[in-house]
C-alpha cells in the first residue's frame, strides 16, 4: 500500500532526472513457463521510446524518473490482467547529473577489467 501510493505520487509529477531502472515482473499462479507473458511486456517497453536492455532475470531502462516509473507500471498492470498475482522487483539508480549509464557502467567495468564482457 505504501509503495504503491508512492508510485502515484512519482509518475503524477513533472519530473526531470535522469536515472536506470532494473525491474522484473513475474507473474504467479500460471504455470511453469512465464516467457510467453514477459514477451507481452515488450511493447509497452518499446513504445516508450527509452532506451532499455533485457536481461535474463531482469530489464533495465533509462530516462526521466516519470517515464521509466511509467513503463514499469504499465508492465505491472499488463501482468496483473495476465495473472492472478504479480510480483514486481525494482531497484533505482539515481545519481545526479548521470546521463548515458545504460551502457557507460558496462564500460566502465569493461575498462577496469581490461576486457568486453558478456
Amino acid at each position: 500500500m505504501i509503495a504503491y501510493s508512492i508510485f502515484a505520487r512519482c509518475t503524477a509529477r513533472d519530473w526531470r532526472s535522469v536515472m536506470l531502472a532494473a525491474f522484473s515482473v513475474v507473474p504467479l499462479g500460471v504455470g511453469e513457463s512465464v516467457s510467453g507473458l514477459v514477451a507481452g511486456m515488450v511493447p509497452l517497453i518499446e513504445a516508450s521510446g527509452l532506451p532499455y536492455k533485457v536481461g535474463a532475470m531482469q530489464t533495465t531502462i533509462e530516462g526521466d524518473e516519470a517515464d521509466v516509473l511509467a513503463v514499469i507500471m504499465d508492465c505491472h498492470r499488463y501482468m496483473r490482467e495476465k495473472a492472478p498475482r504479480v510480483l514486481t522487483h525494482i531497484t533505482i539508480d539515481d545519481r545526479a547529473g548521470a546521463t548515458g549509464r545504460l551502457e557507460g557502467k558496462v564500460q566502465d567495468l569493461e575498462r577496469i577489467v581490461g576486457r568486453e564482457l558478456q
